[in-house]
């Protein structure tokens, strides 16, 4: 049987109905053309007044207020709801995970979510394990050139790990290996070419390893960002560690005060005074361990020598120091960059000085 409403003659009463009026008709279809067309729903479209009072007192498809926690939703372009997620004004954490206790975190962790200073300082830790290296290299250049070797081996390894370290690439272990071997092959070819050969042997082992890098980023199968960004943090570590063979080729007393001042501006430094005031001290510091062990070793014409080259070996210490406490560093970073970056930097101004002053 159709479902059509019946529509009887115009001015005609349907048999078993009541008196019909064709002017009615519109009035009786209102209800079923307020709808929109078959197959094709608008859930914000409002009900016709002239509908049942049914409907009249709850229309179908009217716009409901949600409930709070429907606001909250994080929904997908398509409209509907992205499954188990859930944003509210305090929080975006998923429901039922448990709270973050910065006290648990971190220092470098908890620094990045308070949104403090990206400048970590490594502390006193790493400065007396910088001075230890310092003493090292610093007693080391005195007994003779073998025996520097051993020190100065163990500064470029922690270079060449710390520097990766601090660019956020852990393990990079290829990176690592290619950056040492080069700190090592230029160690062995100053002690077969001797000092006087240094700028050409530390200069031709460097670029060597920049070209050893740049074919091991070649062969990698990462995105192009990613294999610059590795070539970028490899050449500089290899850099870094070669230069530090600047140790071996100067001078020896030159040596042994360059270490000695690096080993008291980074003791000073992590003092805890005002930052302007640390760095005057450690300075200050620097330049007063050059003018006494260049008295000790007999380095320069006059303690002005000692003071000139303990105060930039202070200087590049500083730079170096600065350098490991960029960016949020770890604790890692700290134990590592953070005690060989101050006496690598020095190492290119205790070579110059060394031989100008010496």
């Amino acid at each position: 049987m159709s479902n059509q409403p019946y529509e009887g003659y115009e001015g005609h009463a349907a048999p078993g109905y009541g008196g019909y009026d064709a002017h009615q008709a519109p009035q009786a279809r209102q209800p079923q053309e307020g709808y929109p067309q078959q197959g094709w729903y608008d859930p914000n479209g409002a009900a016709h007044p002239q509908q049942h009072q049914q409907w009249q007192q709850q229309p179908y498809g009217a716009a409901q207020p949600l409930p709070p926690e429907a606001h909250a939703q994080a929904y997908e372009p398509d409209g509907y709801a992205a499954p188990g997620v859930a944003v509210t004004a305090t929080t975006t954490a998923e429901p039922g995970s448990p709270a973050v206790d910065l006290a648990t975190l971190p220092a470098n962790q908890r620094a990045r979510l308070e949104g403090r200073s990206p400048i970590i300082e490594p502390g006193l830790q790493p400065a007396a394990l910088t001075a230890v290296l310092g003493a090292l290299l610093a007693g080391a250049a005195a007994v003779g050139t073998y025996a520097l070797v051993v020190p100065l081996v163990i500064l470029q390894a922690v270079t060449a790990a710390g520097w990766f370290r601090l660019n956020g690439m852990w393990p990079a272990r290829q990176g690592i290996a290619l950056a040492f071997l080069g700190a090592v092959t230029a160690d062995v070819a100053l002690l077969v070419a001797g000092r006087e050969q240094a700028p050409a042997v530390i200069l031709g082992t460097l670029g060597v390893w920049v070209l050893l890098s740049l074919v091991l980023q070649l062969r990698s199968h990462a995105d192009p960002d990613t294999r610059m960004y590795g070539l970028m943090a490899t050449v500089a570590s290899a850099a870094l560690s070669i230069v530090a063979a600047g140790h071996l080729a100067a001078v020896p007393d030159a040596v042994t005060v360059g270490a000695v001042a690096v080993a008291v501006a980074v003791l000073a430094r992590a003092l805890p005074l005002p930052t302007a005031a640390s760095v005057v001290v450690a300075l200050l510091a620097a330049s007063g361990a050059g003018i006494a062990m260049g008295g000790v070793t007999g380095f320069g014409t006059s303690g002005a020598s000692g003071a000139f080259l303990g105060l930039g070996a202070g200087v590049c210490a500083l730079i170096g120091h600065r350098v490991a406490s960029y960016d949020y560093p770890s604790r890692f970073v700290h134990f590592t960059a953070g005690v060989a970056l101050p006496l690598t930097a020095a190492a290119p101004v205790v070579y110059v000085l060394g031989r100008a002053l010496g």
